[in-house]
């Protein structure tokens, strides 16, 4: 026990100074996992509860984005953002259905930023100095920017690690979750030494949690007894209704507010909120 509260104080994030916004990173190199789905609801629900929110989809295939209804055609993106032609004023849009939410919405261009960034001498801060402009909209105007990682550790996420005060990391109750939660941690060691000292864990969200199957309790335990308190206590089930509410444009807690997986992703912002207390 001693060893898994040292491993969580190693890993939490460092607090910057100054206050203000706050920049999270929802990150996992493995695809199904909730990570979309994450952004989605806790950038909901925390604007349900008042907060200032801006979602950032920087994933190329745009799921945040048409997960919360916004119009992926529209205009400036994440790629113009990465690039510098645009701020994030011109490249936010206000959700119709969530006050206080607003989206920078992805396009499929945003599959080149690799090849565009990967020589340029500020590739891997590109994304920090268009969210962290001191003249900017986002330190003045929103009180969380979420960063809705892609499904690997590229250049984009690196992006996003560089610019971030902590990870949020979804983590599905299956066989192999904890290999790639290890892979995860090693590369924010990497970017912590070389790139934002600042970043660690803020938290692990267990996912897909499906109490029938034993493997489930399992990994849930081992991801625990690996980092102890950074694991939400909140668990996230499997649920239909989760995964029927990106294909209407909405996030659960809005396309069923009754069911289980919206209940759990009140239960986590209101954990969520409680760290962040803690953490001042």
């Amino acid at each position: 026990m001693q060893r898994t509260a040292e491993r969580a104080a190693e890993y939490a994030p460092r607090r910057r100074g100054g206050g203000g916004c706050r920049i999270f990173a929802i990150a996992n190199q493995k695809g199904g996992v909730g990570k979309t789905t994450t952004a989605i609801n806790l950038g909901t629900t925390l604007a349900a509860v008042g907060r200032r929110v801006l979602v950032v989809d920087f994933d190329p295939q745009g799921n945040a984005s048409t997960g919360l209804g916004i119009d992926r055609s529209r205009g400036a993106s994440t790629y113009e953002l990465l690039h510098g032609e645009v701020g994030l004023a011109a490249a936010s849009v206000m959700s119709r259905n969530v006050p206080n939410l607003s989206v920078i919405p992805s396009t499929v261009e945003l599959a080149g930023a690799d090849a565009d960034l990967m020589d340029e001498q500020d590739g891997r801060h590109r994304l920090k100095k268009a969210l962290r402009d001191p003249n900017g909209v986002g330190p003045r105007d929103y009180d969380y920017i979420l960063i809705d990682c892609p499904p690997s550790l590229n250049i984009l996420t690196v992006n996003a690690l560089t610019a971030a005060d902590g990870v949020i990391v979804p983590l599905q109750c299956e066989f192999f979750a904890l290999e790639g939660l290890s892979q995860l941690v090693r590369t924010i060691d990497r970017i912590r030494r070389g790139l934002n000292e600042y970043i660690g864990i803020q938290g692990v969200i267990l996912t897909m949690y499906d109490k029938k199957h034993r493997s489930c309790e399992e990994v849930a335990m081992e991801a625990r007894d690996f980092l102890g308190d950074l694991v939400f206590r909140t668990i996230v089930p499997r649920n239909v209704k989760i995964a029927e509410a990106p294909s209407h444009g909405k996030p659960v807690t809005l396309y069923d507010p009754e069911s289980p997986g919206s209940a759990a992703y009140i239960e986590l912002v209101n954990e969520f909120l409680e760290r962040e207390h803690e953490f001042v």
